[in-house]
């Protein structure tokens, strides 16, 4: 008898865990959704600045590979992600032909980072991109 109080206790307290794991995951997933909805709408350059910083490396000197590093590579996605609305994607593009500017010398580099990352950010990185015209 005690056996089963001792089973019976045991999966109550398996259930009882599961459950407050379910919420914590539920918790964790929606706090992700919040942060994601804050960094997918900027107001300045700053947040893409910060992100194309990671990708400093290889702007500068095209090294140590010549391609750019897993953390470029990732910001180049979470640009992607900021991009990806219609509202976000003509500012990103004003910040990209900023930096372009800033950085004449390492424009290329700069222009090449979204498709040595695989990413796709709705423009064309270029000097005669008019940005007015990204949706």
């Amino acid at each position: 008898m005690d056996y089963l109080n001792a089973n019976t206790n045991c999966r109550l307290l398996l259930i009882g865990n599961m459950q407050s794991h379910k919420r914590m995951i539920g918790v964790l997933v929606l706090l992700m959704l919040t942060w994601l909805s804050s960094v997918s709408s900027i107001t300045d350059c700053e947040t893409v600045s910060a992100l194309i910083s990671s990708c400093s490396t290889f702007i500068k000197y095209g090294s140590p590979d010549p391609f750019p590093s897993s953390p470029c590579c990732d910001a180049m996605g979470s640009l992607n992600l900021i991009a990806d609305s219609p509202n976000n994607r003509p500012l990103v593009c004003k910040c990209l032909m900023s930096l372009i500017t800033t950085n004449n010398r390492n424009a290329t580099a700069i222009a090449t980072l979204p498709g040595f990352c695989g990413v796709y950010l709705g423009f064309t990185i270029d000097p005669n991109t008019d940005c007015n015209y990204i949706t």
